[in-house]
């Protein structure tokens, strides 16, 4: 579980998050939506421990997030656009990935998966971005964790590939794990999320299904259920 309480964020006089509070206490889709600058970001940088926050409190799994590291172990994160060296091939990458984290790793299956073998000997400078973000994928959902940070995960993807990546984390969710799921793919959040949580001026516009969305605005889909709540 993730249990968010009156977290507070600033640069300089920009509050980018407001005493955010919030509690994710089982598992399933949470799509994270909101305009640029509405704090989707810097929370999931928070949640990372890459930002520290100004004020309040994060706890994963009842451990609080600033007393220990540890916590990091039971996170996979693909970033939407992830930075690594061009000169280390696929396969020396994740060798790496797997001697940092220091947790057991099945690489294996989502390589086949992916139709990755012929690209392991490869050097990731050499890769197109739909390759690079395969790469990304296994290196996220190669270790079990309880946590998925996903940033717009779908960035480069081939319909193919974007099925496989939706069964991946339709898997992940009937094994009870917490997706965070950020998108400006409208049609894939109305697919697949179980909550929407949409952030404005860095607080909690909306929490809900769904279904309530549509019916809070009246709307009859997620893309103008999203505009409306804009509007007002």
């Amino acid at each position: 579980m993730i249990a968010v309480k009156n977290l507070r964020k600033s640069f300089g006089k920009l509050t980018v998050l407001e005493d955010l509070t919030l509690d994710l206490n089982q598992g399933g889709i949470y799509a994270i939506l909101g305009p640029n600058g509405s704090g989707k970001t810097t929370f999931l940088k928070v949640l990372l421990g890459m930002v520290l926050p100004d004020k309040g409190t994060i706890h994963i799994d009842q451990a609080d997030i600033s007393k220990s590291n540890d916590y990091r172990k039971n996170l996979g994160y693909l970033p939407q656009i992830a930075r690594f060296p061009d000169n280390i091939t696929v396969s020396e990458l994740i060798d790496m990935i797997i001697d940092i984290r220091q947790v057991p790793a099945k690489p294996e299956p989502l390589v086949d998966l992916f139709g990755l073998n012929p690209f392991l000997d490869k050097k990731l400078g050499n890769l197109s971005g739909g390759t690079r973000q395969k790469v990304n994928i296994v290196l996220t959902f190669m270790f079990d964790t309880s946590v998925l940070i996903l940033d717009e995960p779908t960035a480069g993807l081939d319909p193919v590939s974007l099925i496989k990546l939706k069964e991946l984390i339709a898997d992940a969710r009937k094994q009870g794990k917490i997706i965070l799921i950020t998108s400006h793919i409208m049609n894939l959040v109305e697919e697949l999320a179980d909550q929407i949580i949409f952030l404005l001026e860095g607080e909690i516009y909306f929490q809900g299904s769904l279904t309530e969305l549509k019916e809070k605005t009246k709307e009859k889909d997620l893309e103008h259920a999203i505009a409306s709540l804009l509007k007002s």
